[in-house]
């Protein structure tokens, strides 16, 4: 899945009565998952634990998945469709370019303030976990990180194209210091339990871009 589109196979149409209730199975635990991982990591996730709670038996889990890494690979893309519908989505309504790219940034301060994900943002989470593990599952980890920041970079790009940011921008280090900040708002307000870290981080990315020659207007709150 790119983050452009995905497809969910949970949603995905069915005249077979036992595929949807596989597909029904395959999204409630995922559902499950993904709020747990985000608190304790994918590593945590366990079939016997997630089916405890879930009217699916360890076996049925198994089967959907074919065990635990199945389980994290598929968790991490339910997580991103998630994230996509949370953050990406919505900022489309916003014109490419500066707008969008700052409709991105509150958006994404939001999905991590409103608790998308009971643990803050999953990704950060995870890519904490897996930042020096190997495999399929950092990998999948690691192909998250680099959609989202090379999205924020062609926003960052068409900016540019556009006059809207300094044409010397260096717009791989404008997506690092977005996302370093956005992460720092999503770390404080986990640990000091203090909600106006992201009222800091939207200041800070405002700075960021009218250091790079951003119109002040155009960075306006909805």
């Amino acid at each position: 899945m790119t983050i452009e589109t995905r497809t969910d196979p949970s949603t995905a149409p069915s005249t077979d009565g036992r595929r949807l209730r596989g597909d029904r199975s395959r999204r409630a635990v995922l559902d499950l998952a993904v709020q747990d991982a985000s608190v304790r990591g994918l590593e945590a996730l366990t079939l016997g634990s997630l089916a405890a709670r879930l009217p699916v038996n360890k076996s049925g889990i198994a089967g959907l998945f074919g065990g635990k890494e199945g389980l994290q690979l598929a968790a991490v893309e339910h997580a991103r469709g998630m994230f996509v519908d949370a953050v990406v989505d919505p900022a489309r309504e916003a014109a490419p370019g500066l707008s969008r790219l700052w409709s991105l940034v509150r958006r994404w301060s939001d999905y991590s303030r409103r608790r998308v994900f009971a643990g803050g943002c999953f990704f950060r989470t995870v890519e904490v976990e897996f930042d020096t593990q190997d495999g399929s599952v950092r990998d999948a980890v690691v192909a998250a990180h680099r959609d989202w920041t090379s999205y924020l970079r062609r926003h960052a790009e068409l900016a540019v194209g556009a006059g809207e940011l300094a044409a010397d921008t260096d717009v791989d280090q404008l997506a690092f210091e977005i996302t370093a900040m956005l992460n720092a708002a999503n770390d404080g307000s986990l640990l000091l339990g203090d909600d106006g870290v992201y009222a800091r981080a939207l200041a800070a990315v405002r700075g960021a871009l009218e250091a790079r020659g951003a119109d002040p207007a155009a960075l306006a709150a909805d």
